[in-house]
């Protein structure tokens, strides 16, 4: 590294200040020295342009064998970042290997799929609702994190993967562990070892009743040739698929919610027909990124970004909240939320390159259908504390609130042909 930044920034494992932690990051360079759990050395590329060239740079991998600090024996046993380096799967596969994995998983995410998913989602969406007014505590106060930002993509995940409902729970909270950057090394080495089980559990129910699902053609494609996927691969590629396929849409959700309720003038908007759901997934992903910092990349050469030198084999961090409000990119609106935004260039916030996220189309159809409908059926909710004041989810790799207490208010549903009906 240079003498440009001569002392790392510590990134906070809490997630507290997210944004404003980005912006002083963005300040201070477009590849950043911070300093990990641990005191592990990495980089952070923070502005829009440079994110995307590193993204898609040919002497950038992902594979952890070029991780310079892993290969030394630097890291400490039970660092809350090892599995973000170390899991088999796409994540961490550069050519060949990277494109033989995405391959085994790219017919369940493709457009025709993803659309024939839509009036399951709808249906899980609306019984959620149903059942929303029932959660609220004594005050009339419901946590809509909890209750309806998380059940819903966890269930859409699951029911493609074959996972039994008894196991979400355990799914969820082992997810919610692993990505916690604050987890001490006894809850990191306890998840990683608990969260191994239950996807064993679900490999073993699979090949005993294979179904129609996205496992049980996992497992087939394993049997069949089994030098297409090992047992390693096969647990990181489920484990991708869970954690990311419920955690990023979760995140996304609570943070479009909380967007509009603290912006009611861009809520107007889309109710005034000035703006669309779709419009409203869009700006969120940019302005309030689900993902903060996002671990790791490793340049194969020493690669000089803005001037900043980012040595061969050193640790870097994709940090698609710094880039999402780079006014270079976006103009001096950057970090305004503004559904009615056209922009140009379109947000990092799903990827760049060839590990753009598969599941970007069915994110953005679940957020979708579940804010038309959220707000369609309670059209006066509110945030029942200021939105400054929400916990954030303990965390520098995912970008929300820990909580989202709201008051659901009026509730409308739609009747049996269409009609809006008082509730």
């Amino acid at each position: 590294m240079s003498d440009r930044t001569p002392l790392p920034h510590p990134l906070d494992p809490t997630g507290a200040g997210a944004h404003a932690e980005a912006g002083r990051l963005r300040a201070a360079g477009a590849a950043v020295p911070v300093a990990l759990p641990g005191g592990v050395g990495a980089v952070a590329v923070t502005r829009y342009q440079e994110l995307k060239e590193v993204l898609a740079h040919p002497d950038v991998a992902k594979n952890a064998r070029h991780f310079t600090a892993l290969a030394q024996g630097a890291i400490p046993d039970g660092w809350p970042l090892t599995i973000f380096a170390t899991v088999e799967g796409m994540t961490t596969a550069d050519g060949d290997d990277h494109r033989r994995l995405r391959s085994l998983v790219t017919r369940a995410f493709t457009a025709r799929r993803i659309e024939a998913l839509r009036p399951r989602v709808e249906e899980l969406t609306a019984g959620l609702l149903d059942r929303l007014g029932e959660r609220a505590d004594a005050t009339g106060v419901v946590d809509l994190r909890r209750h309806f930002a998380y059940p819903l993509p966890m269930a859409v995940i699951c029911e493609l993967l074959g996972v039994a409902p008894g196991m979400r729970d355990d799914l969820h909270r082992l997810s919610q562990t692993i990505v916690r950057t604050s987890a001490t090394p006894e809850e990191t080495l306890q998840a990683n070892r608990d969260m191994a089980a239950v996807l064993q559990s679900v490999v073993a129910q699979r090949r005993a009743a294979p179904g129609d699902d996205l496992t049980s053609a996992l497992i087939a494609a394993q049997e069949e040739d089994g030098d297409r996927l090992s047992d390693g691969e096969l647990l990181g590629t489920l484990l991708l698929l869970i954690v990311a396929g419920h955690e990023t849409t979760l995140n996304l959700i609570t943070n479009a919610v909380r967007a509009l309720c603290d912006h009611p003038d861009q809520l107007a908007l889309v109710r005034a027909g000035r703006a669309g759901w779709d419009d409203v997934v869009e700006e969120t992903l940019r302005y309030d990124s689900p993902v903060a910092f996002f671990p790791f990349r490793y340049p194969t050469k020493d690669l000089t970004v803005d001037g900043t030198l980012i040595e061969r084999g050193t640790a870097v961090l994709a940090s698609y909240t710094a880039a999402g409000r780079d006014e270079r990119a976006y103009g001096p609106s950057a970090a305004r939320f503004d559904v009615t935004r056209r922009p140009e260039p379109r947000h990092l916030s799903f990827g760049h390159g060839p590990h753009y996220c598969l599941g970007a189309p069915l994110a953005r159809m679940e957020a979708t259908i579940a804010l038309r409908a959220l707000f369609e059926r309670h059209p006066d909710l509110a945030l029942a504390v200021p939105a400054g004041e929400l916990p954030a989810h303990p965390s520098f790799v995912g970008n929300s609130t820990d909580t989202l207490p709201v008051r659901l208010g009026t509730s409308l549903r739609l009747g049996t042909y269409g009609r809006i009906s008082s509730r």
